[in-house]
């Protein structure tokens, strides 16, 4: 048996060869379009020498360059690398050497410091995406010269064991450890989501989620190509932008991280017509009840549905099908073919209930083969075919999923457990309250202590002692934060969730 990612944009293409498959500013190629150039790029890295199975990282933002690079890697049977342009020389050059990495595509805007980082790494090959027509750093290779083999119709047969995309995990606990993604946990992971999300034809998909991101790459992407729809792509969210493109295109897919919906929550949408949006889609973090229902009301209706993932799961691990069985804090059921389960400190596996709170663990044709040439790191994460994710949770009788925190996160303060999802539910029920962040700090007599990090709507008159007021009255007198800290903007991830991690360093 033999199966390639890349067979969804060769099927697609033939169903819908002059259809819009992206929109980038004022530029679409269509499905036959994309279908051809990148077919060039892996007939020019055929012939350049480059093996299957080896890796090429892609360091580029949201721009149809992505598409074509990233599907002629899976053509030429390769692997591909993504990796977040806004890494640092030595940052670059790590990953390059820890996936050894054959060949780096960048971006103009970062071709600096991929330069600097692929020489650390052994002087690999750089390709730069210029679209400004300027002429490309000294020592590297325009882009464009990958589009310049003729198209030759590859289309490597792979094992659908294969890795078809190494994808790094955030790196919260020491350095980045690469995914090993498989062609056929990646086709699966979009199909099934696809189908339970109800994705069809015409639809219009706002991609501003970044593509090196998992959530970004199997949910948006590899979801449009695989069922024959349309991406809409912003190189990076803005609220005005996000808007402009919902109206400009007719999106009818929104998929974001709770920071984007709070920031389109508080930005004026008067006279903007986006009666297109039917449906949008969260994840990356836990989204609070009341953006939730605020969004909601504000967007005509549209219903937001919750799902859970991590980069070892493809993507999709559980989701919320639909408005008339979803549970709103709920992130709702396994997917098709996945199991998931509680277990609590002892390894026992824990029964439906809040009060049952323990690891979420997950099994599934979802989870990685193991991190790349990490033996002793796979084994530690997946045993028995169970995947350790790390997040607390419980399940209720109905078998909806709820994620209360990532382990790591948790707050003990005087041997009690502090969720700091609880808490921060309920700053955010505060009316002044745009971003809330809750962490634990060092205590000599109670082990840690409860602080929250908060961003006020502008024009807020609210203060610390306002807050802290505002939590006692809903929170037991363990749980409520006793230092609350006003900040202008929290650190932020890439994908846009917030960095925990910076606020507690």
């Amino acid at each position: 048996m033999s199966f390639n990612l890349a067979t969804m944009l060769t099927q697609s293409a033939a169903e819908h060869a002059d259809k819009p498959l992206v929109h980038f500013g004022d530029r679409s190629l269509t499905y036959a379009e994309v279908d051809d150039l990148s077919g060039r790029v892996a007939a020019s890295l055929d012939a350049l020498g480059f093996e299957p199975g080896d890796k090429v990282a892609l360091q580029l933002p949201n721009v149809p360059q992505f598409l074509l690079a990233y599907f002629g890697i899976l053509k030429a049977g390769m692997t591909a690398v993504p990796i977040n342009p806004l890494l640092t020389a030595p940052e670059i050059a790590y990953h390059l050497q820890d996936s050894d990495a054959r060949a780096l595509v960048t971006f103009e805007q970062f071709a600096e410091p991929a330069l600097a980082g692929a020489k650390d790494a052994g002087g690999l090959p750089v390709y730069v995406v210029n679209p400004s027509g300027s002429p490309v750093a000294g020592g590297a290779l325009a882009f464009s010269e990958l589009l310049e083999a003729e198209n030759t119709g590859l289309l490597r047969a792979m094992s659908p064991d294969d890795t078809a995309v190494l994808l790094y995990t955030s790196g919260t606990t020491g350095r980045p450890k690469g995914a090993e993604l498989t062609h056929f946990q990646l086709f699966m992971n979009c199909t099934t989501a696809g189908e339970l999300f109800g994705v069809r034809e015409d639809d219009v998909s706002l991609g501003v989620l970044p593509l090196f991101h998992v959530f970004g790459l199997s949910s948006v992407l590899n979801i449009v190509v695989r069922f024959g729809a349309t991406l809409v792509l912003v190189p990076r969210f803005d609220a005005e932008a996000v808007v402009s493109a919902i109206e400009e295109h007719g999106c009818t897919i929104f998929s974001g991280v709770p920071t984007m919906y709070v920031a389109l929550l508080h930005h004026d949408t008067s006279g903007r017509d986006l009666s297109s949006l039917r449906a949008a889609c969260s994840g990356g973090a836990s989204m609070p009840g009341e953006v939730i229902r605020a969004f909601e009301e504000k967007f005509g209706g549209v219903v937001v549905l919750e799902g859970y993932g991590l980069s070892e799961s493809a993507s999709t691990a559980t989701f919320n099908i639909s408005a008339e069985q979803r549970k709103v804090l709920s992130v709702g059921k396994p997917i098709w073919g996945v199991e998931m389960r509680v277990v609590g400190e002892d390894g026992s596996v824990l029964g439906p209930g809040e009060d049952q709170v323990g690891e979420i663990q997950i099994r599934g044709h979802n989870i990685m083969k193991g991190y790349y040439k990490r033996t002793e790191a796979t084994a530690e994460a997946i045993v028995d075919g169970w995947f350790h994710t790390g997040d607390l949770g419980y399940r209720d009788d109905d078998g909806y999923y709820y994620i209360v925190d990532r382990l790591k996160d948790l707050v003990i303060r005087g041997g009690y457990n502090v969720y700091p999802r609880e808490v921060e539910e309920v700053l955010y029920e505060h009316p002044e309250v745009v971003e809330a962040a809750v962490v634990g700090r060092p205590d000599e007599r109670l082990g840690e202590e409860v602080v929250a990090y908060v961003v006020l709507r502008s024009g807020a008159t609210a203060g610390p002692e306002d807050l802290t007021a505002h939590c006692k009255e809903r929170l037991a007198a363990y749980k409520y934060p006793r230092q609350i800290l006003l900040r202008d903007d929290l650190p932020k991830g890439p994908s846009g969730k917030i960095l925990k991690r910076e606020l507690r360093d």
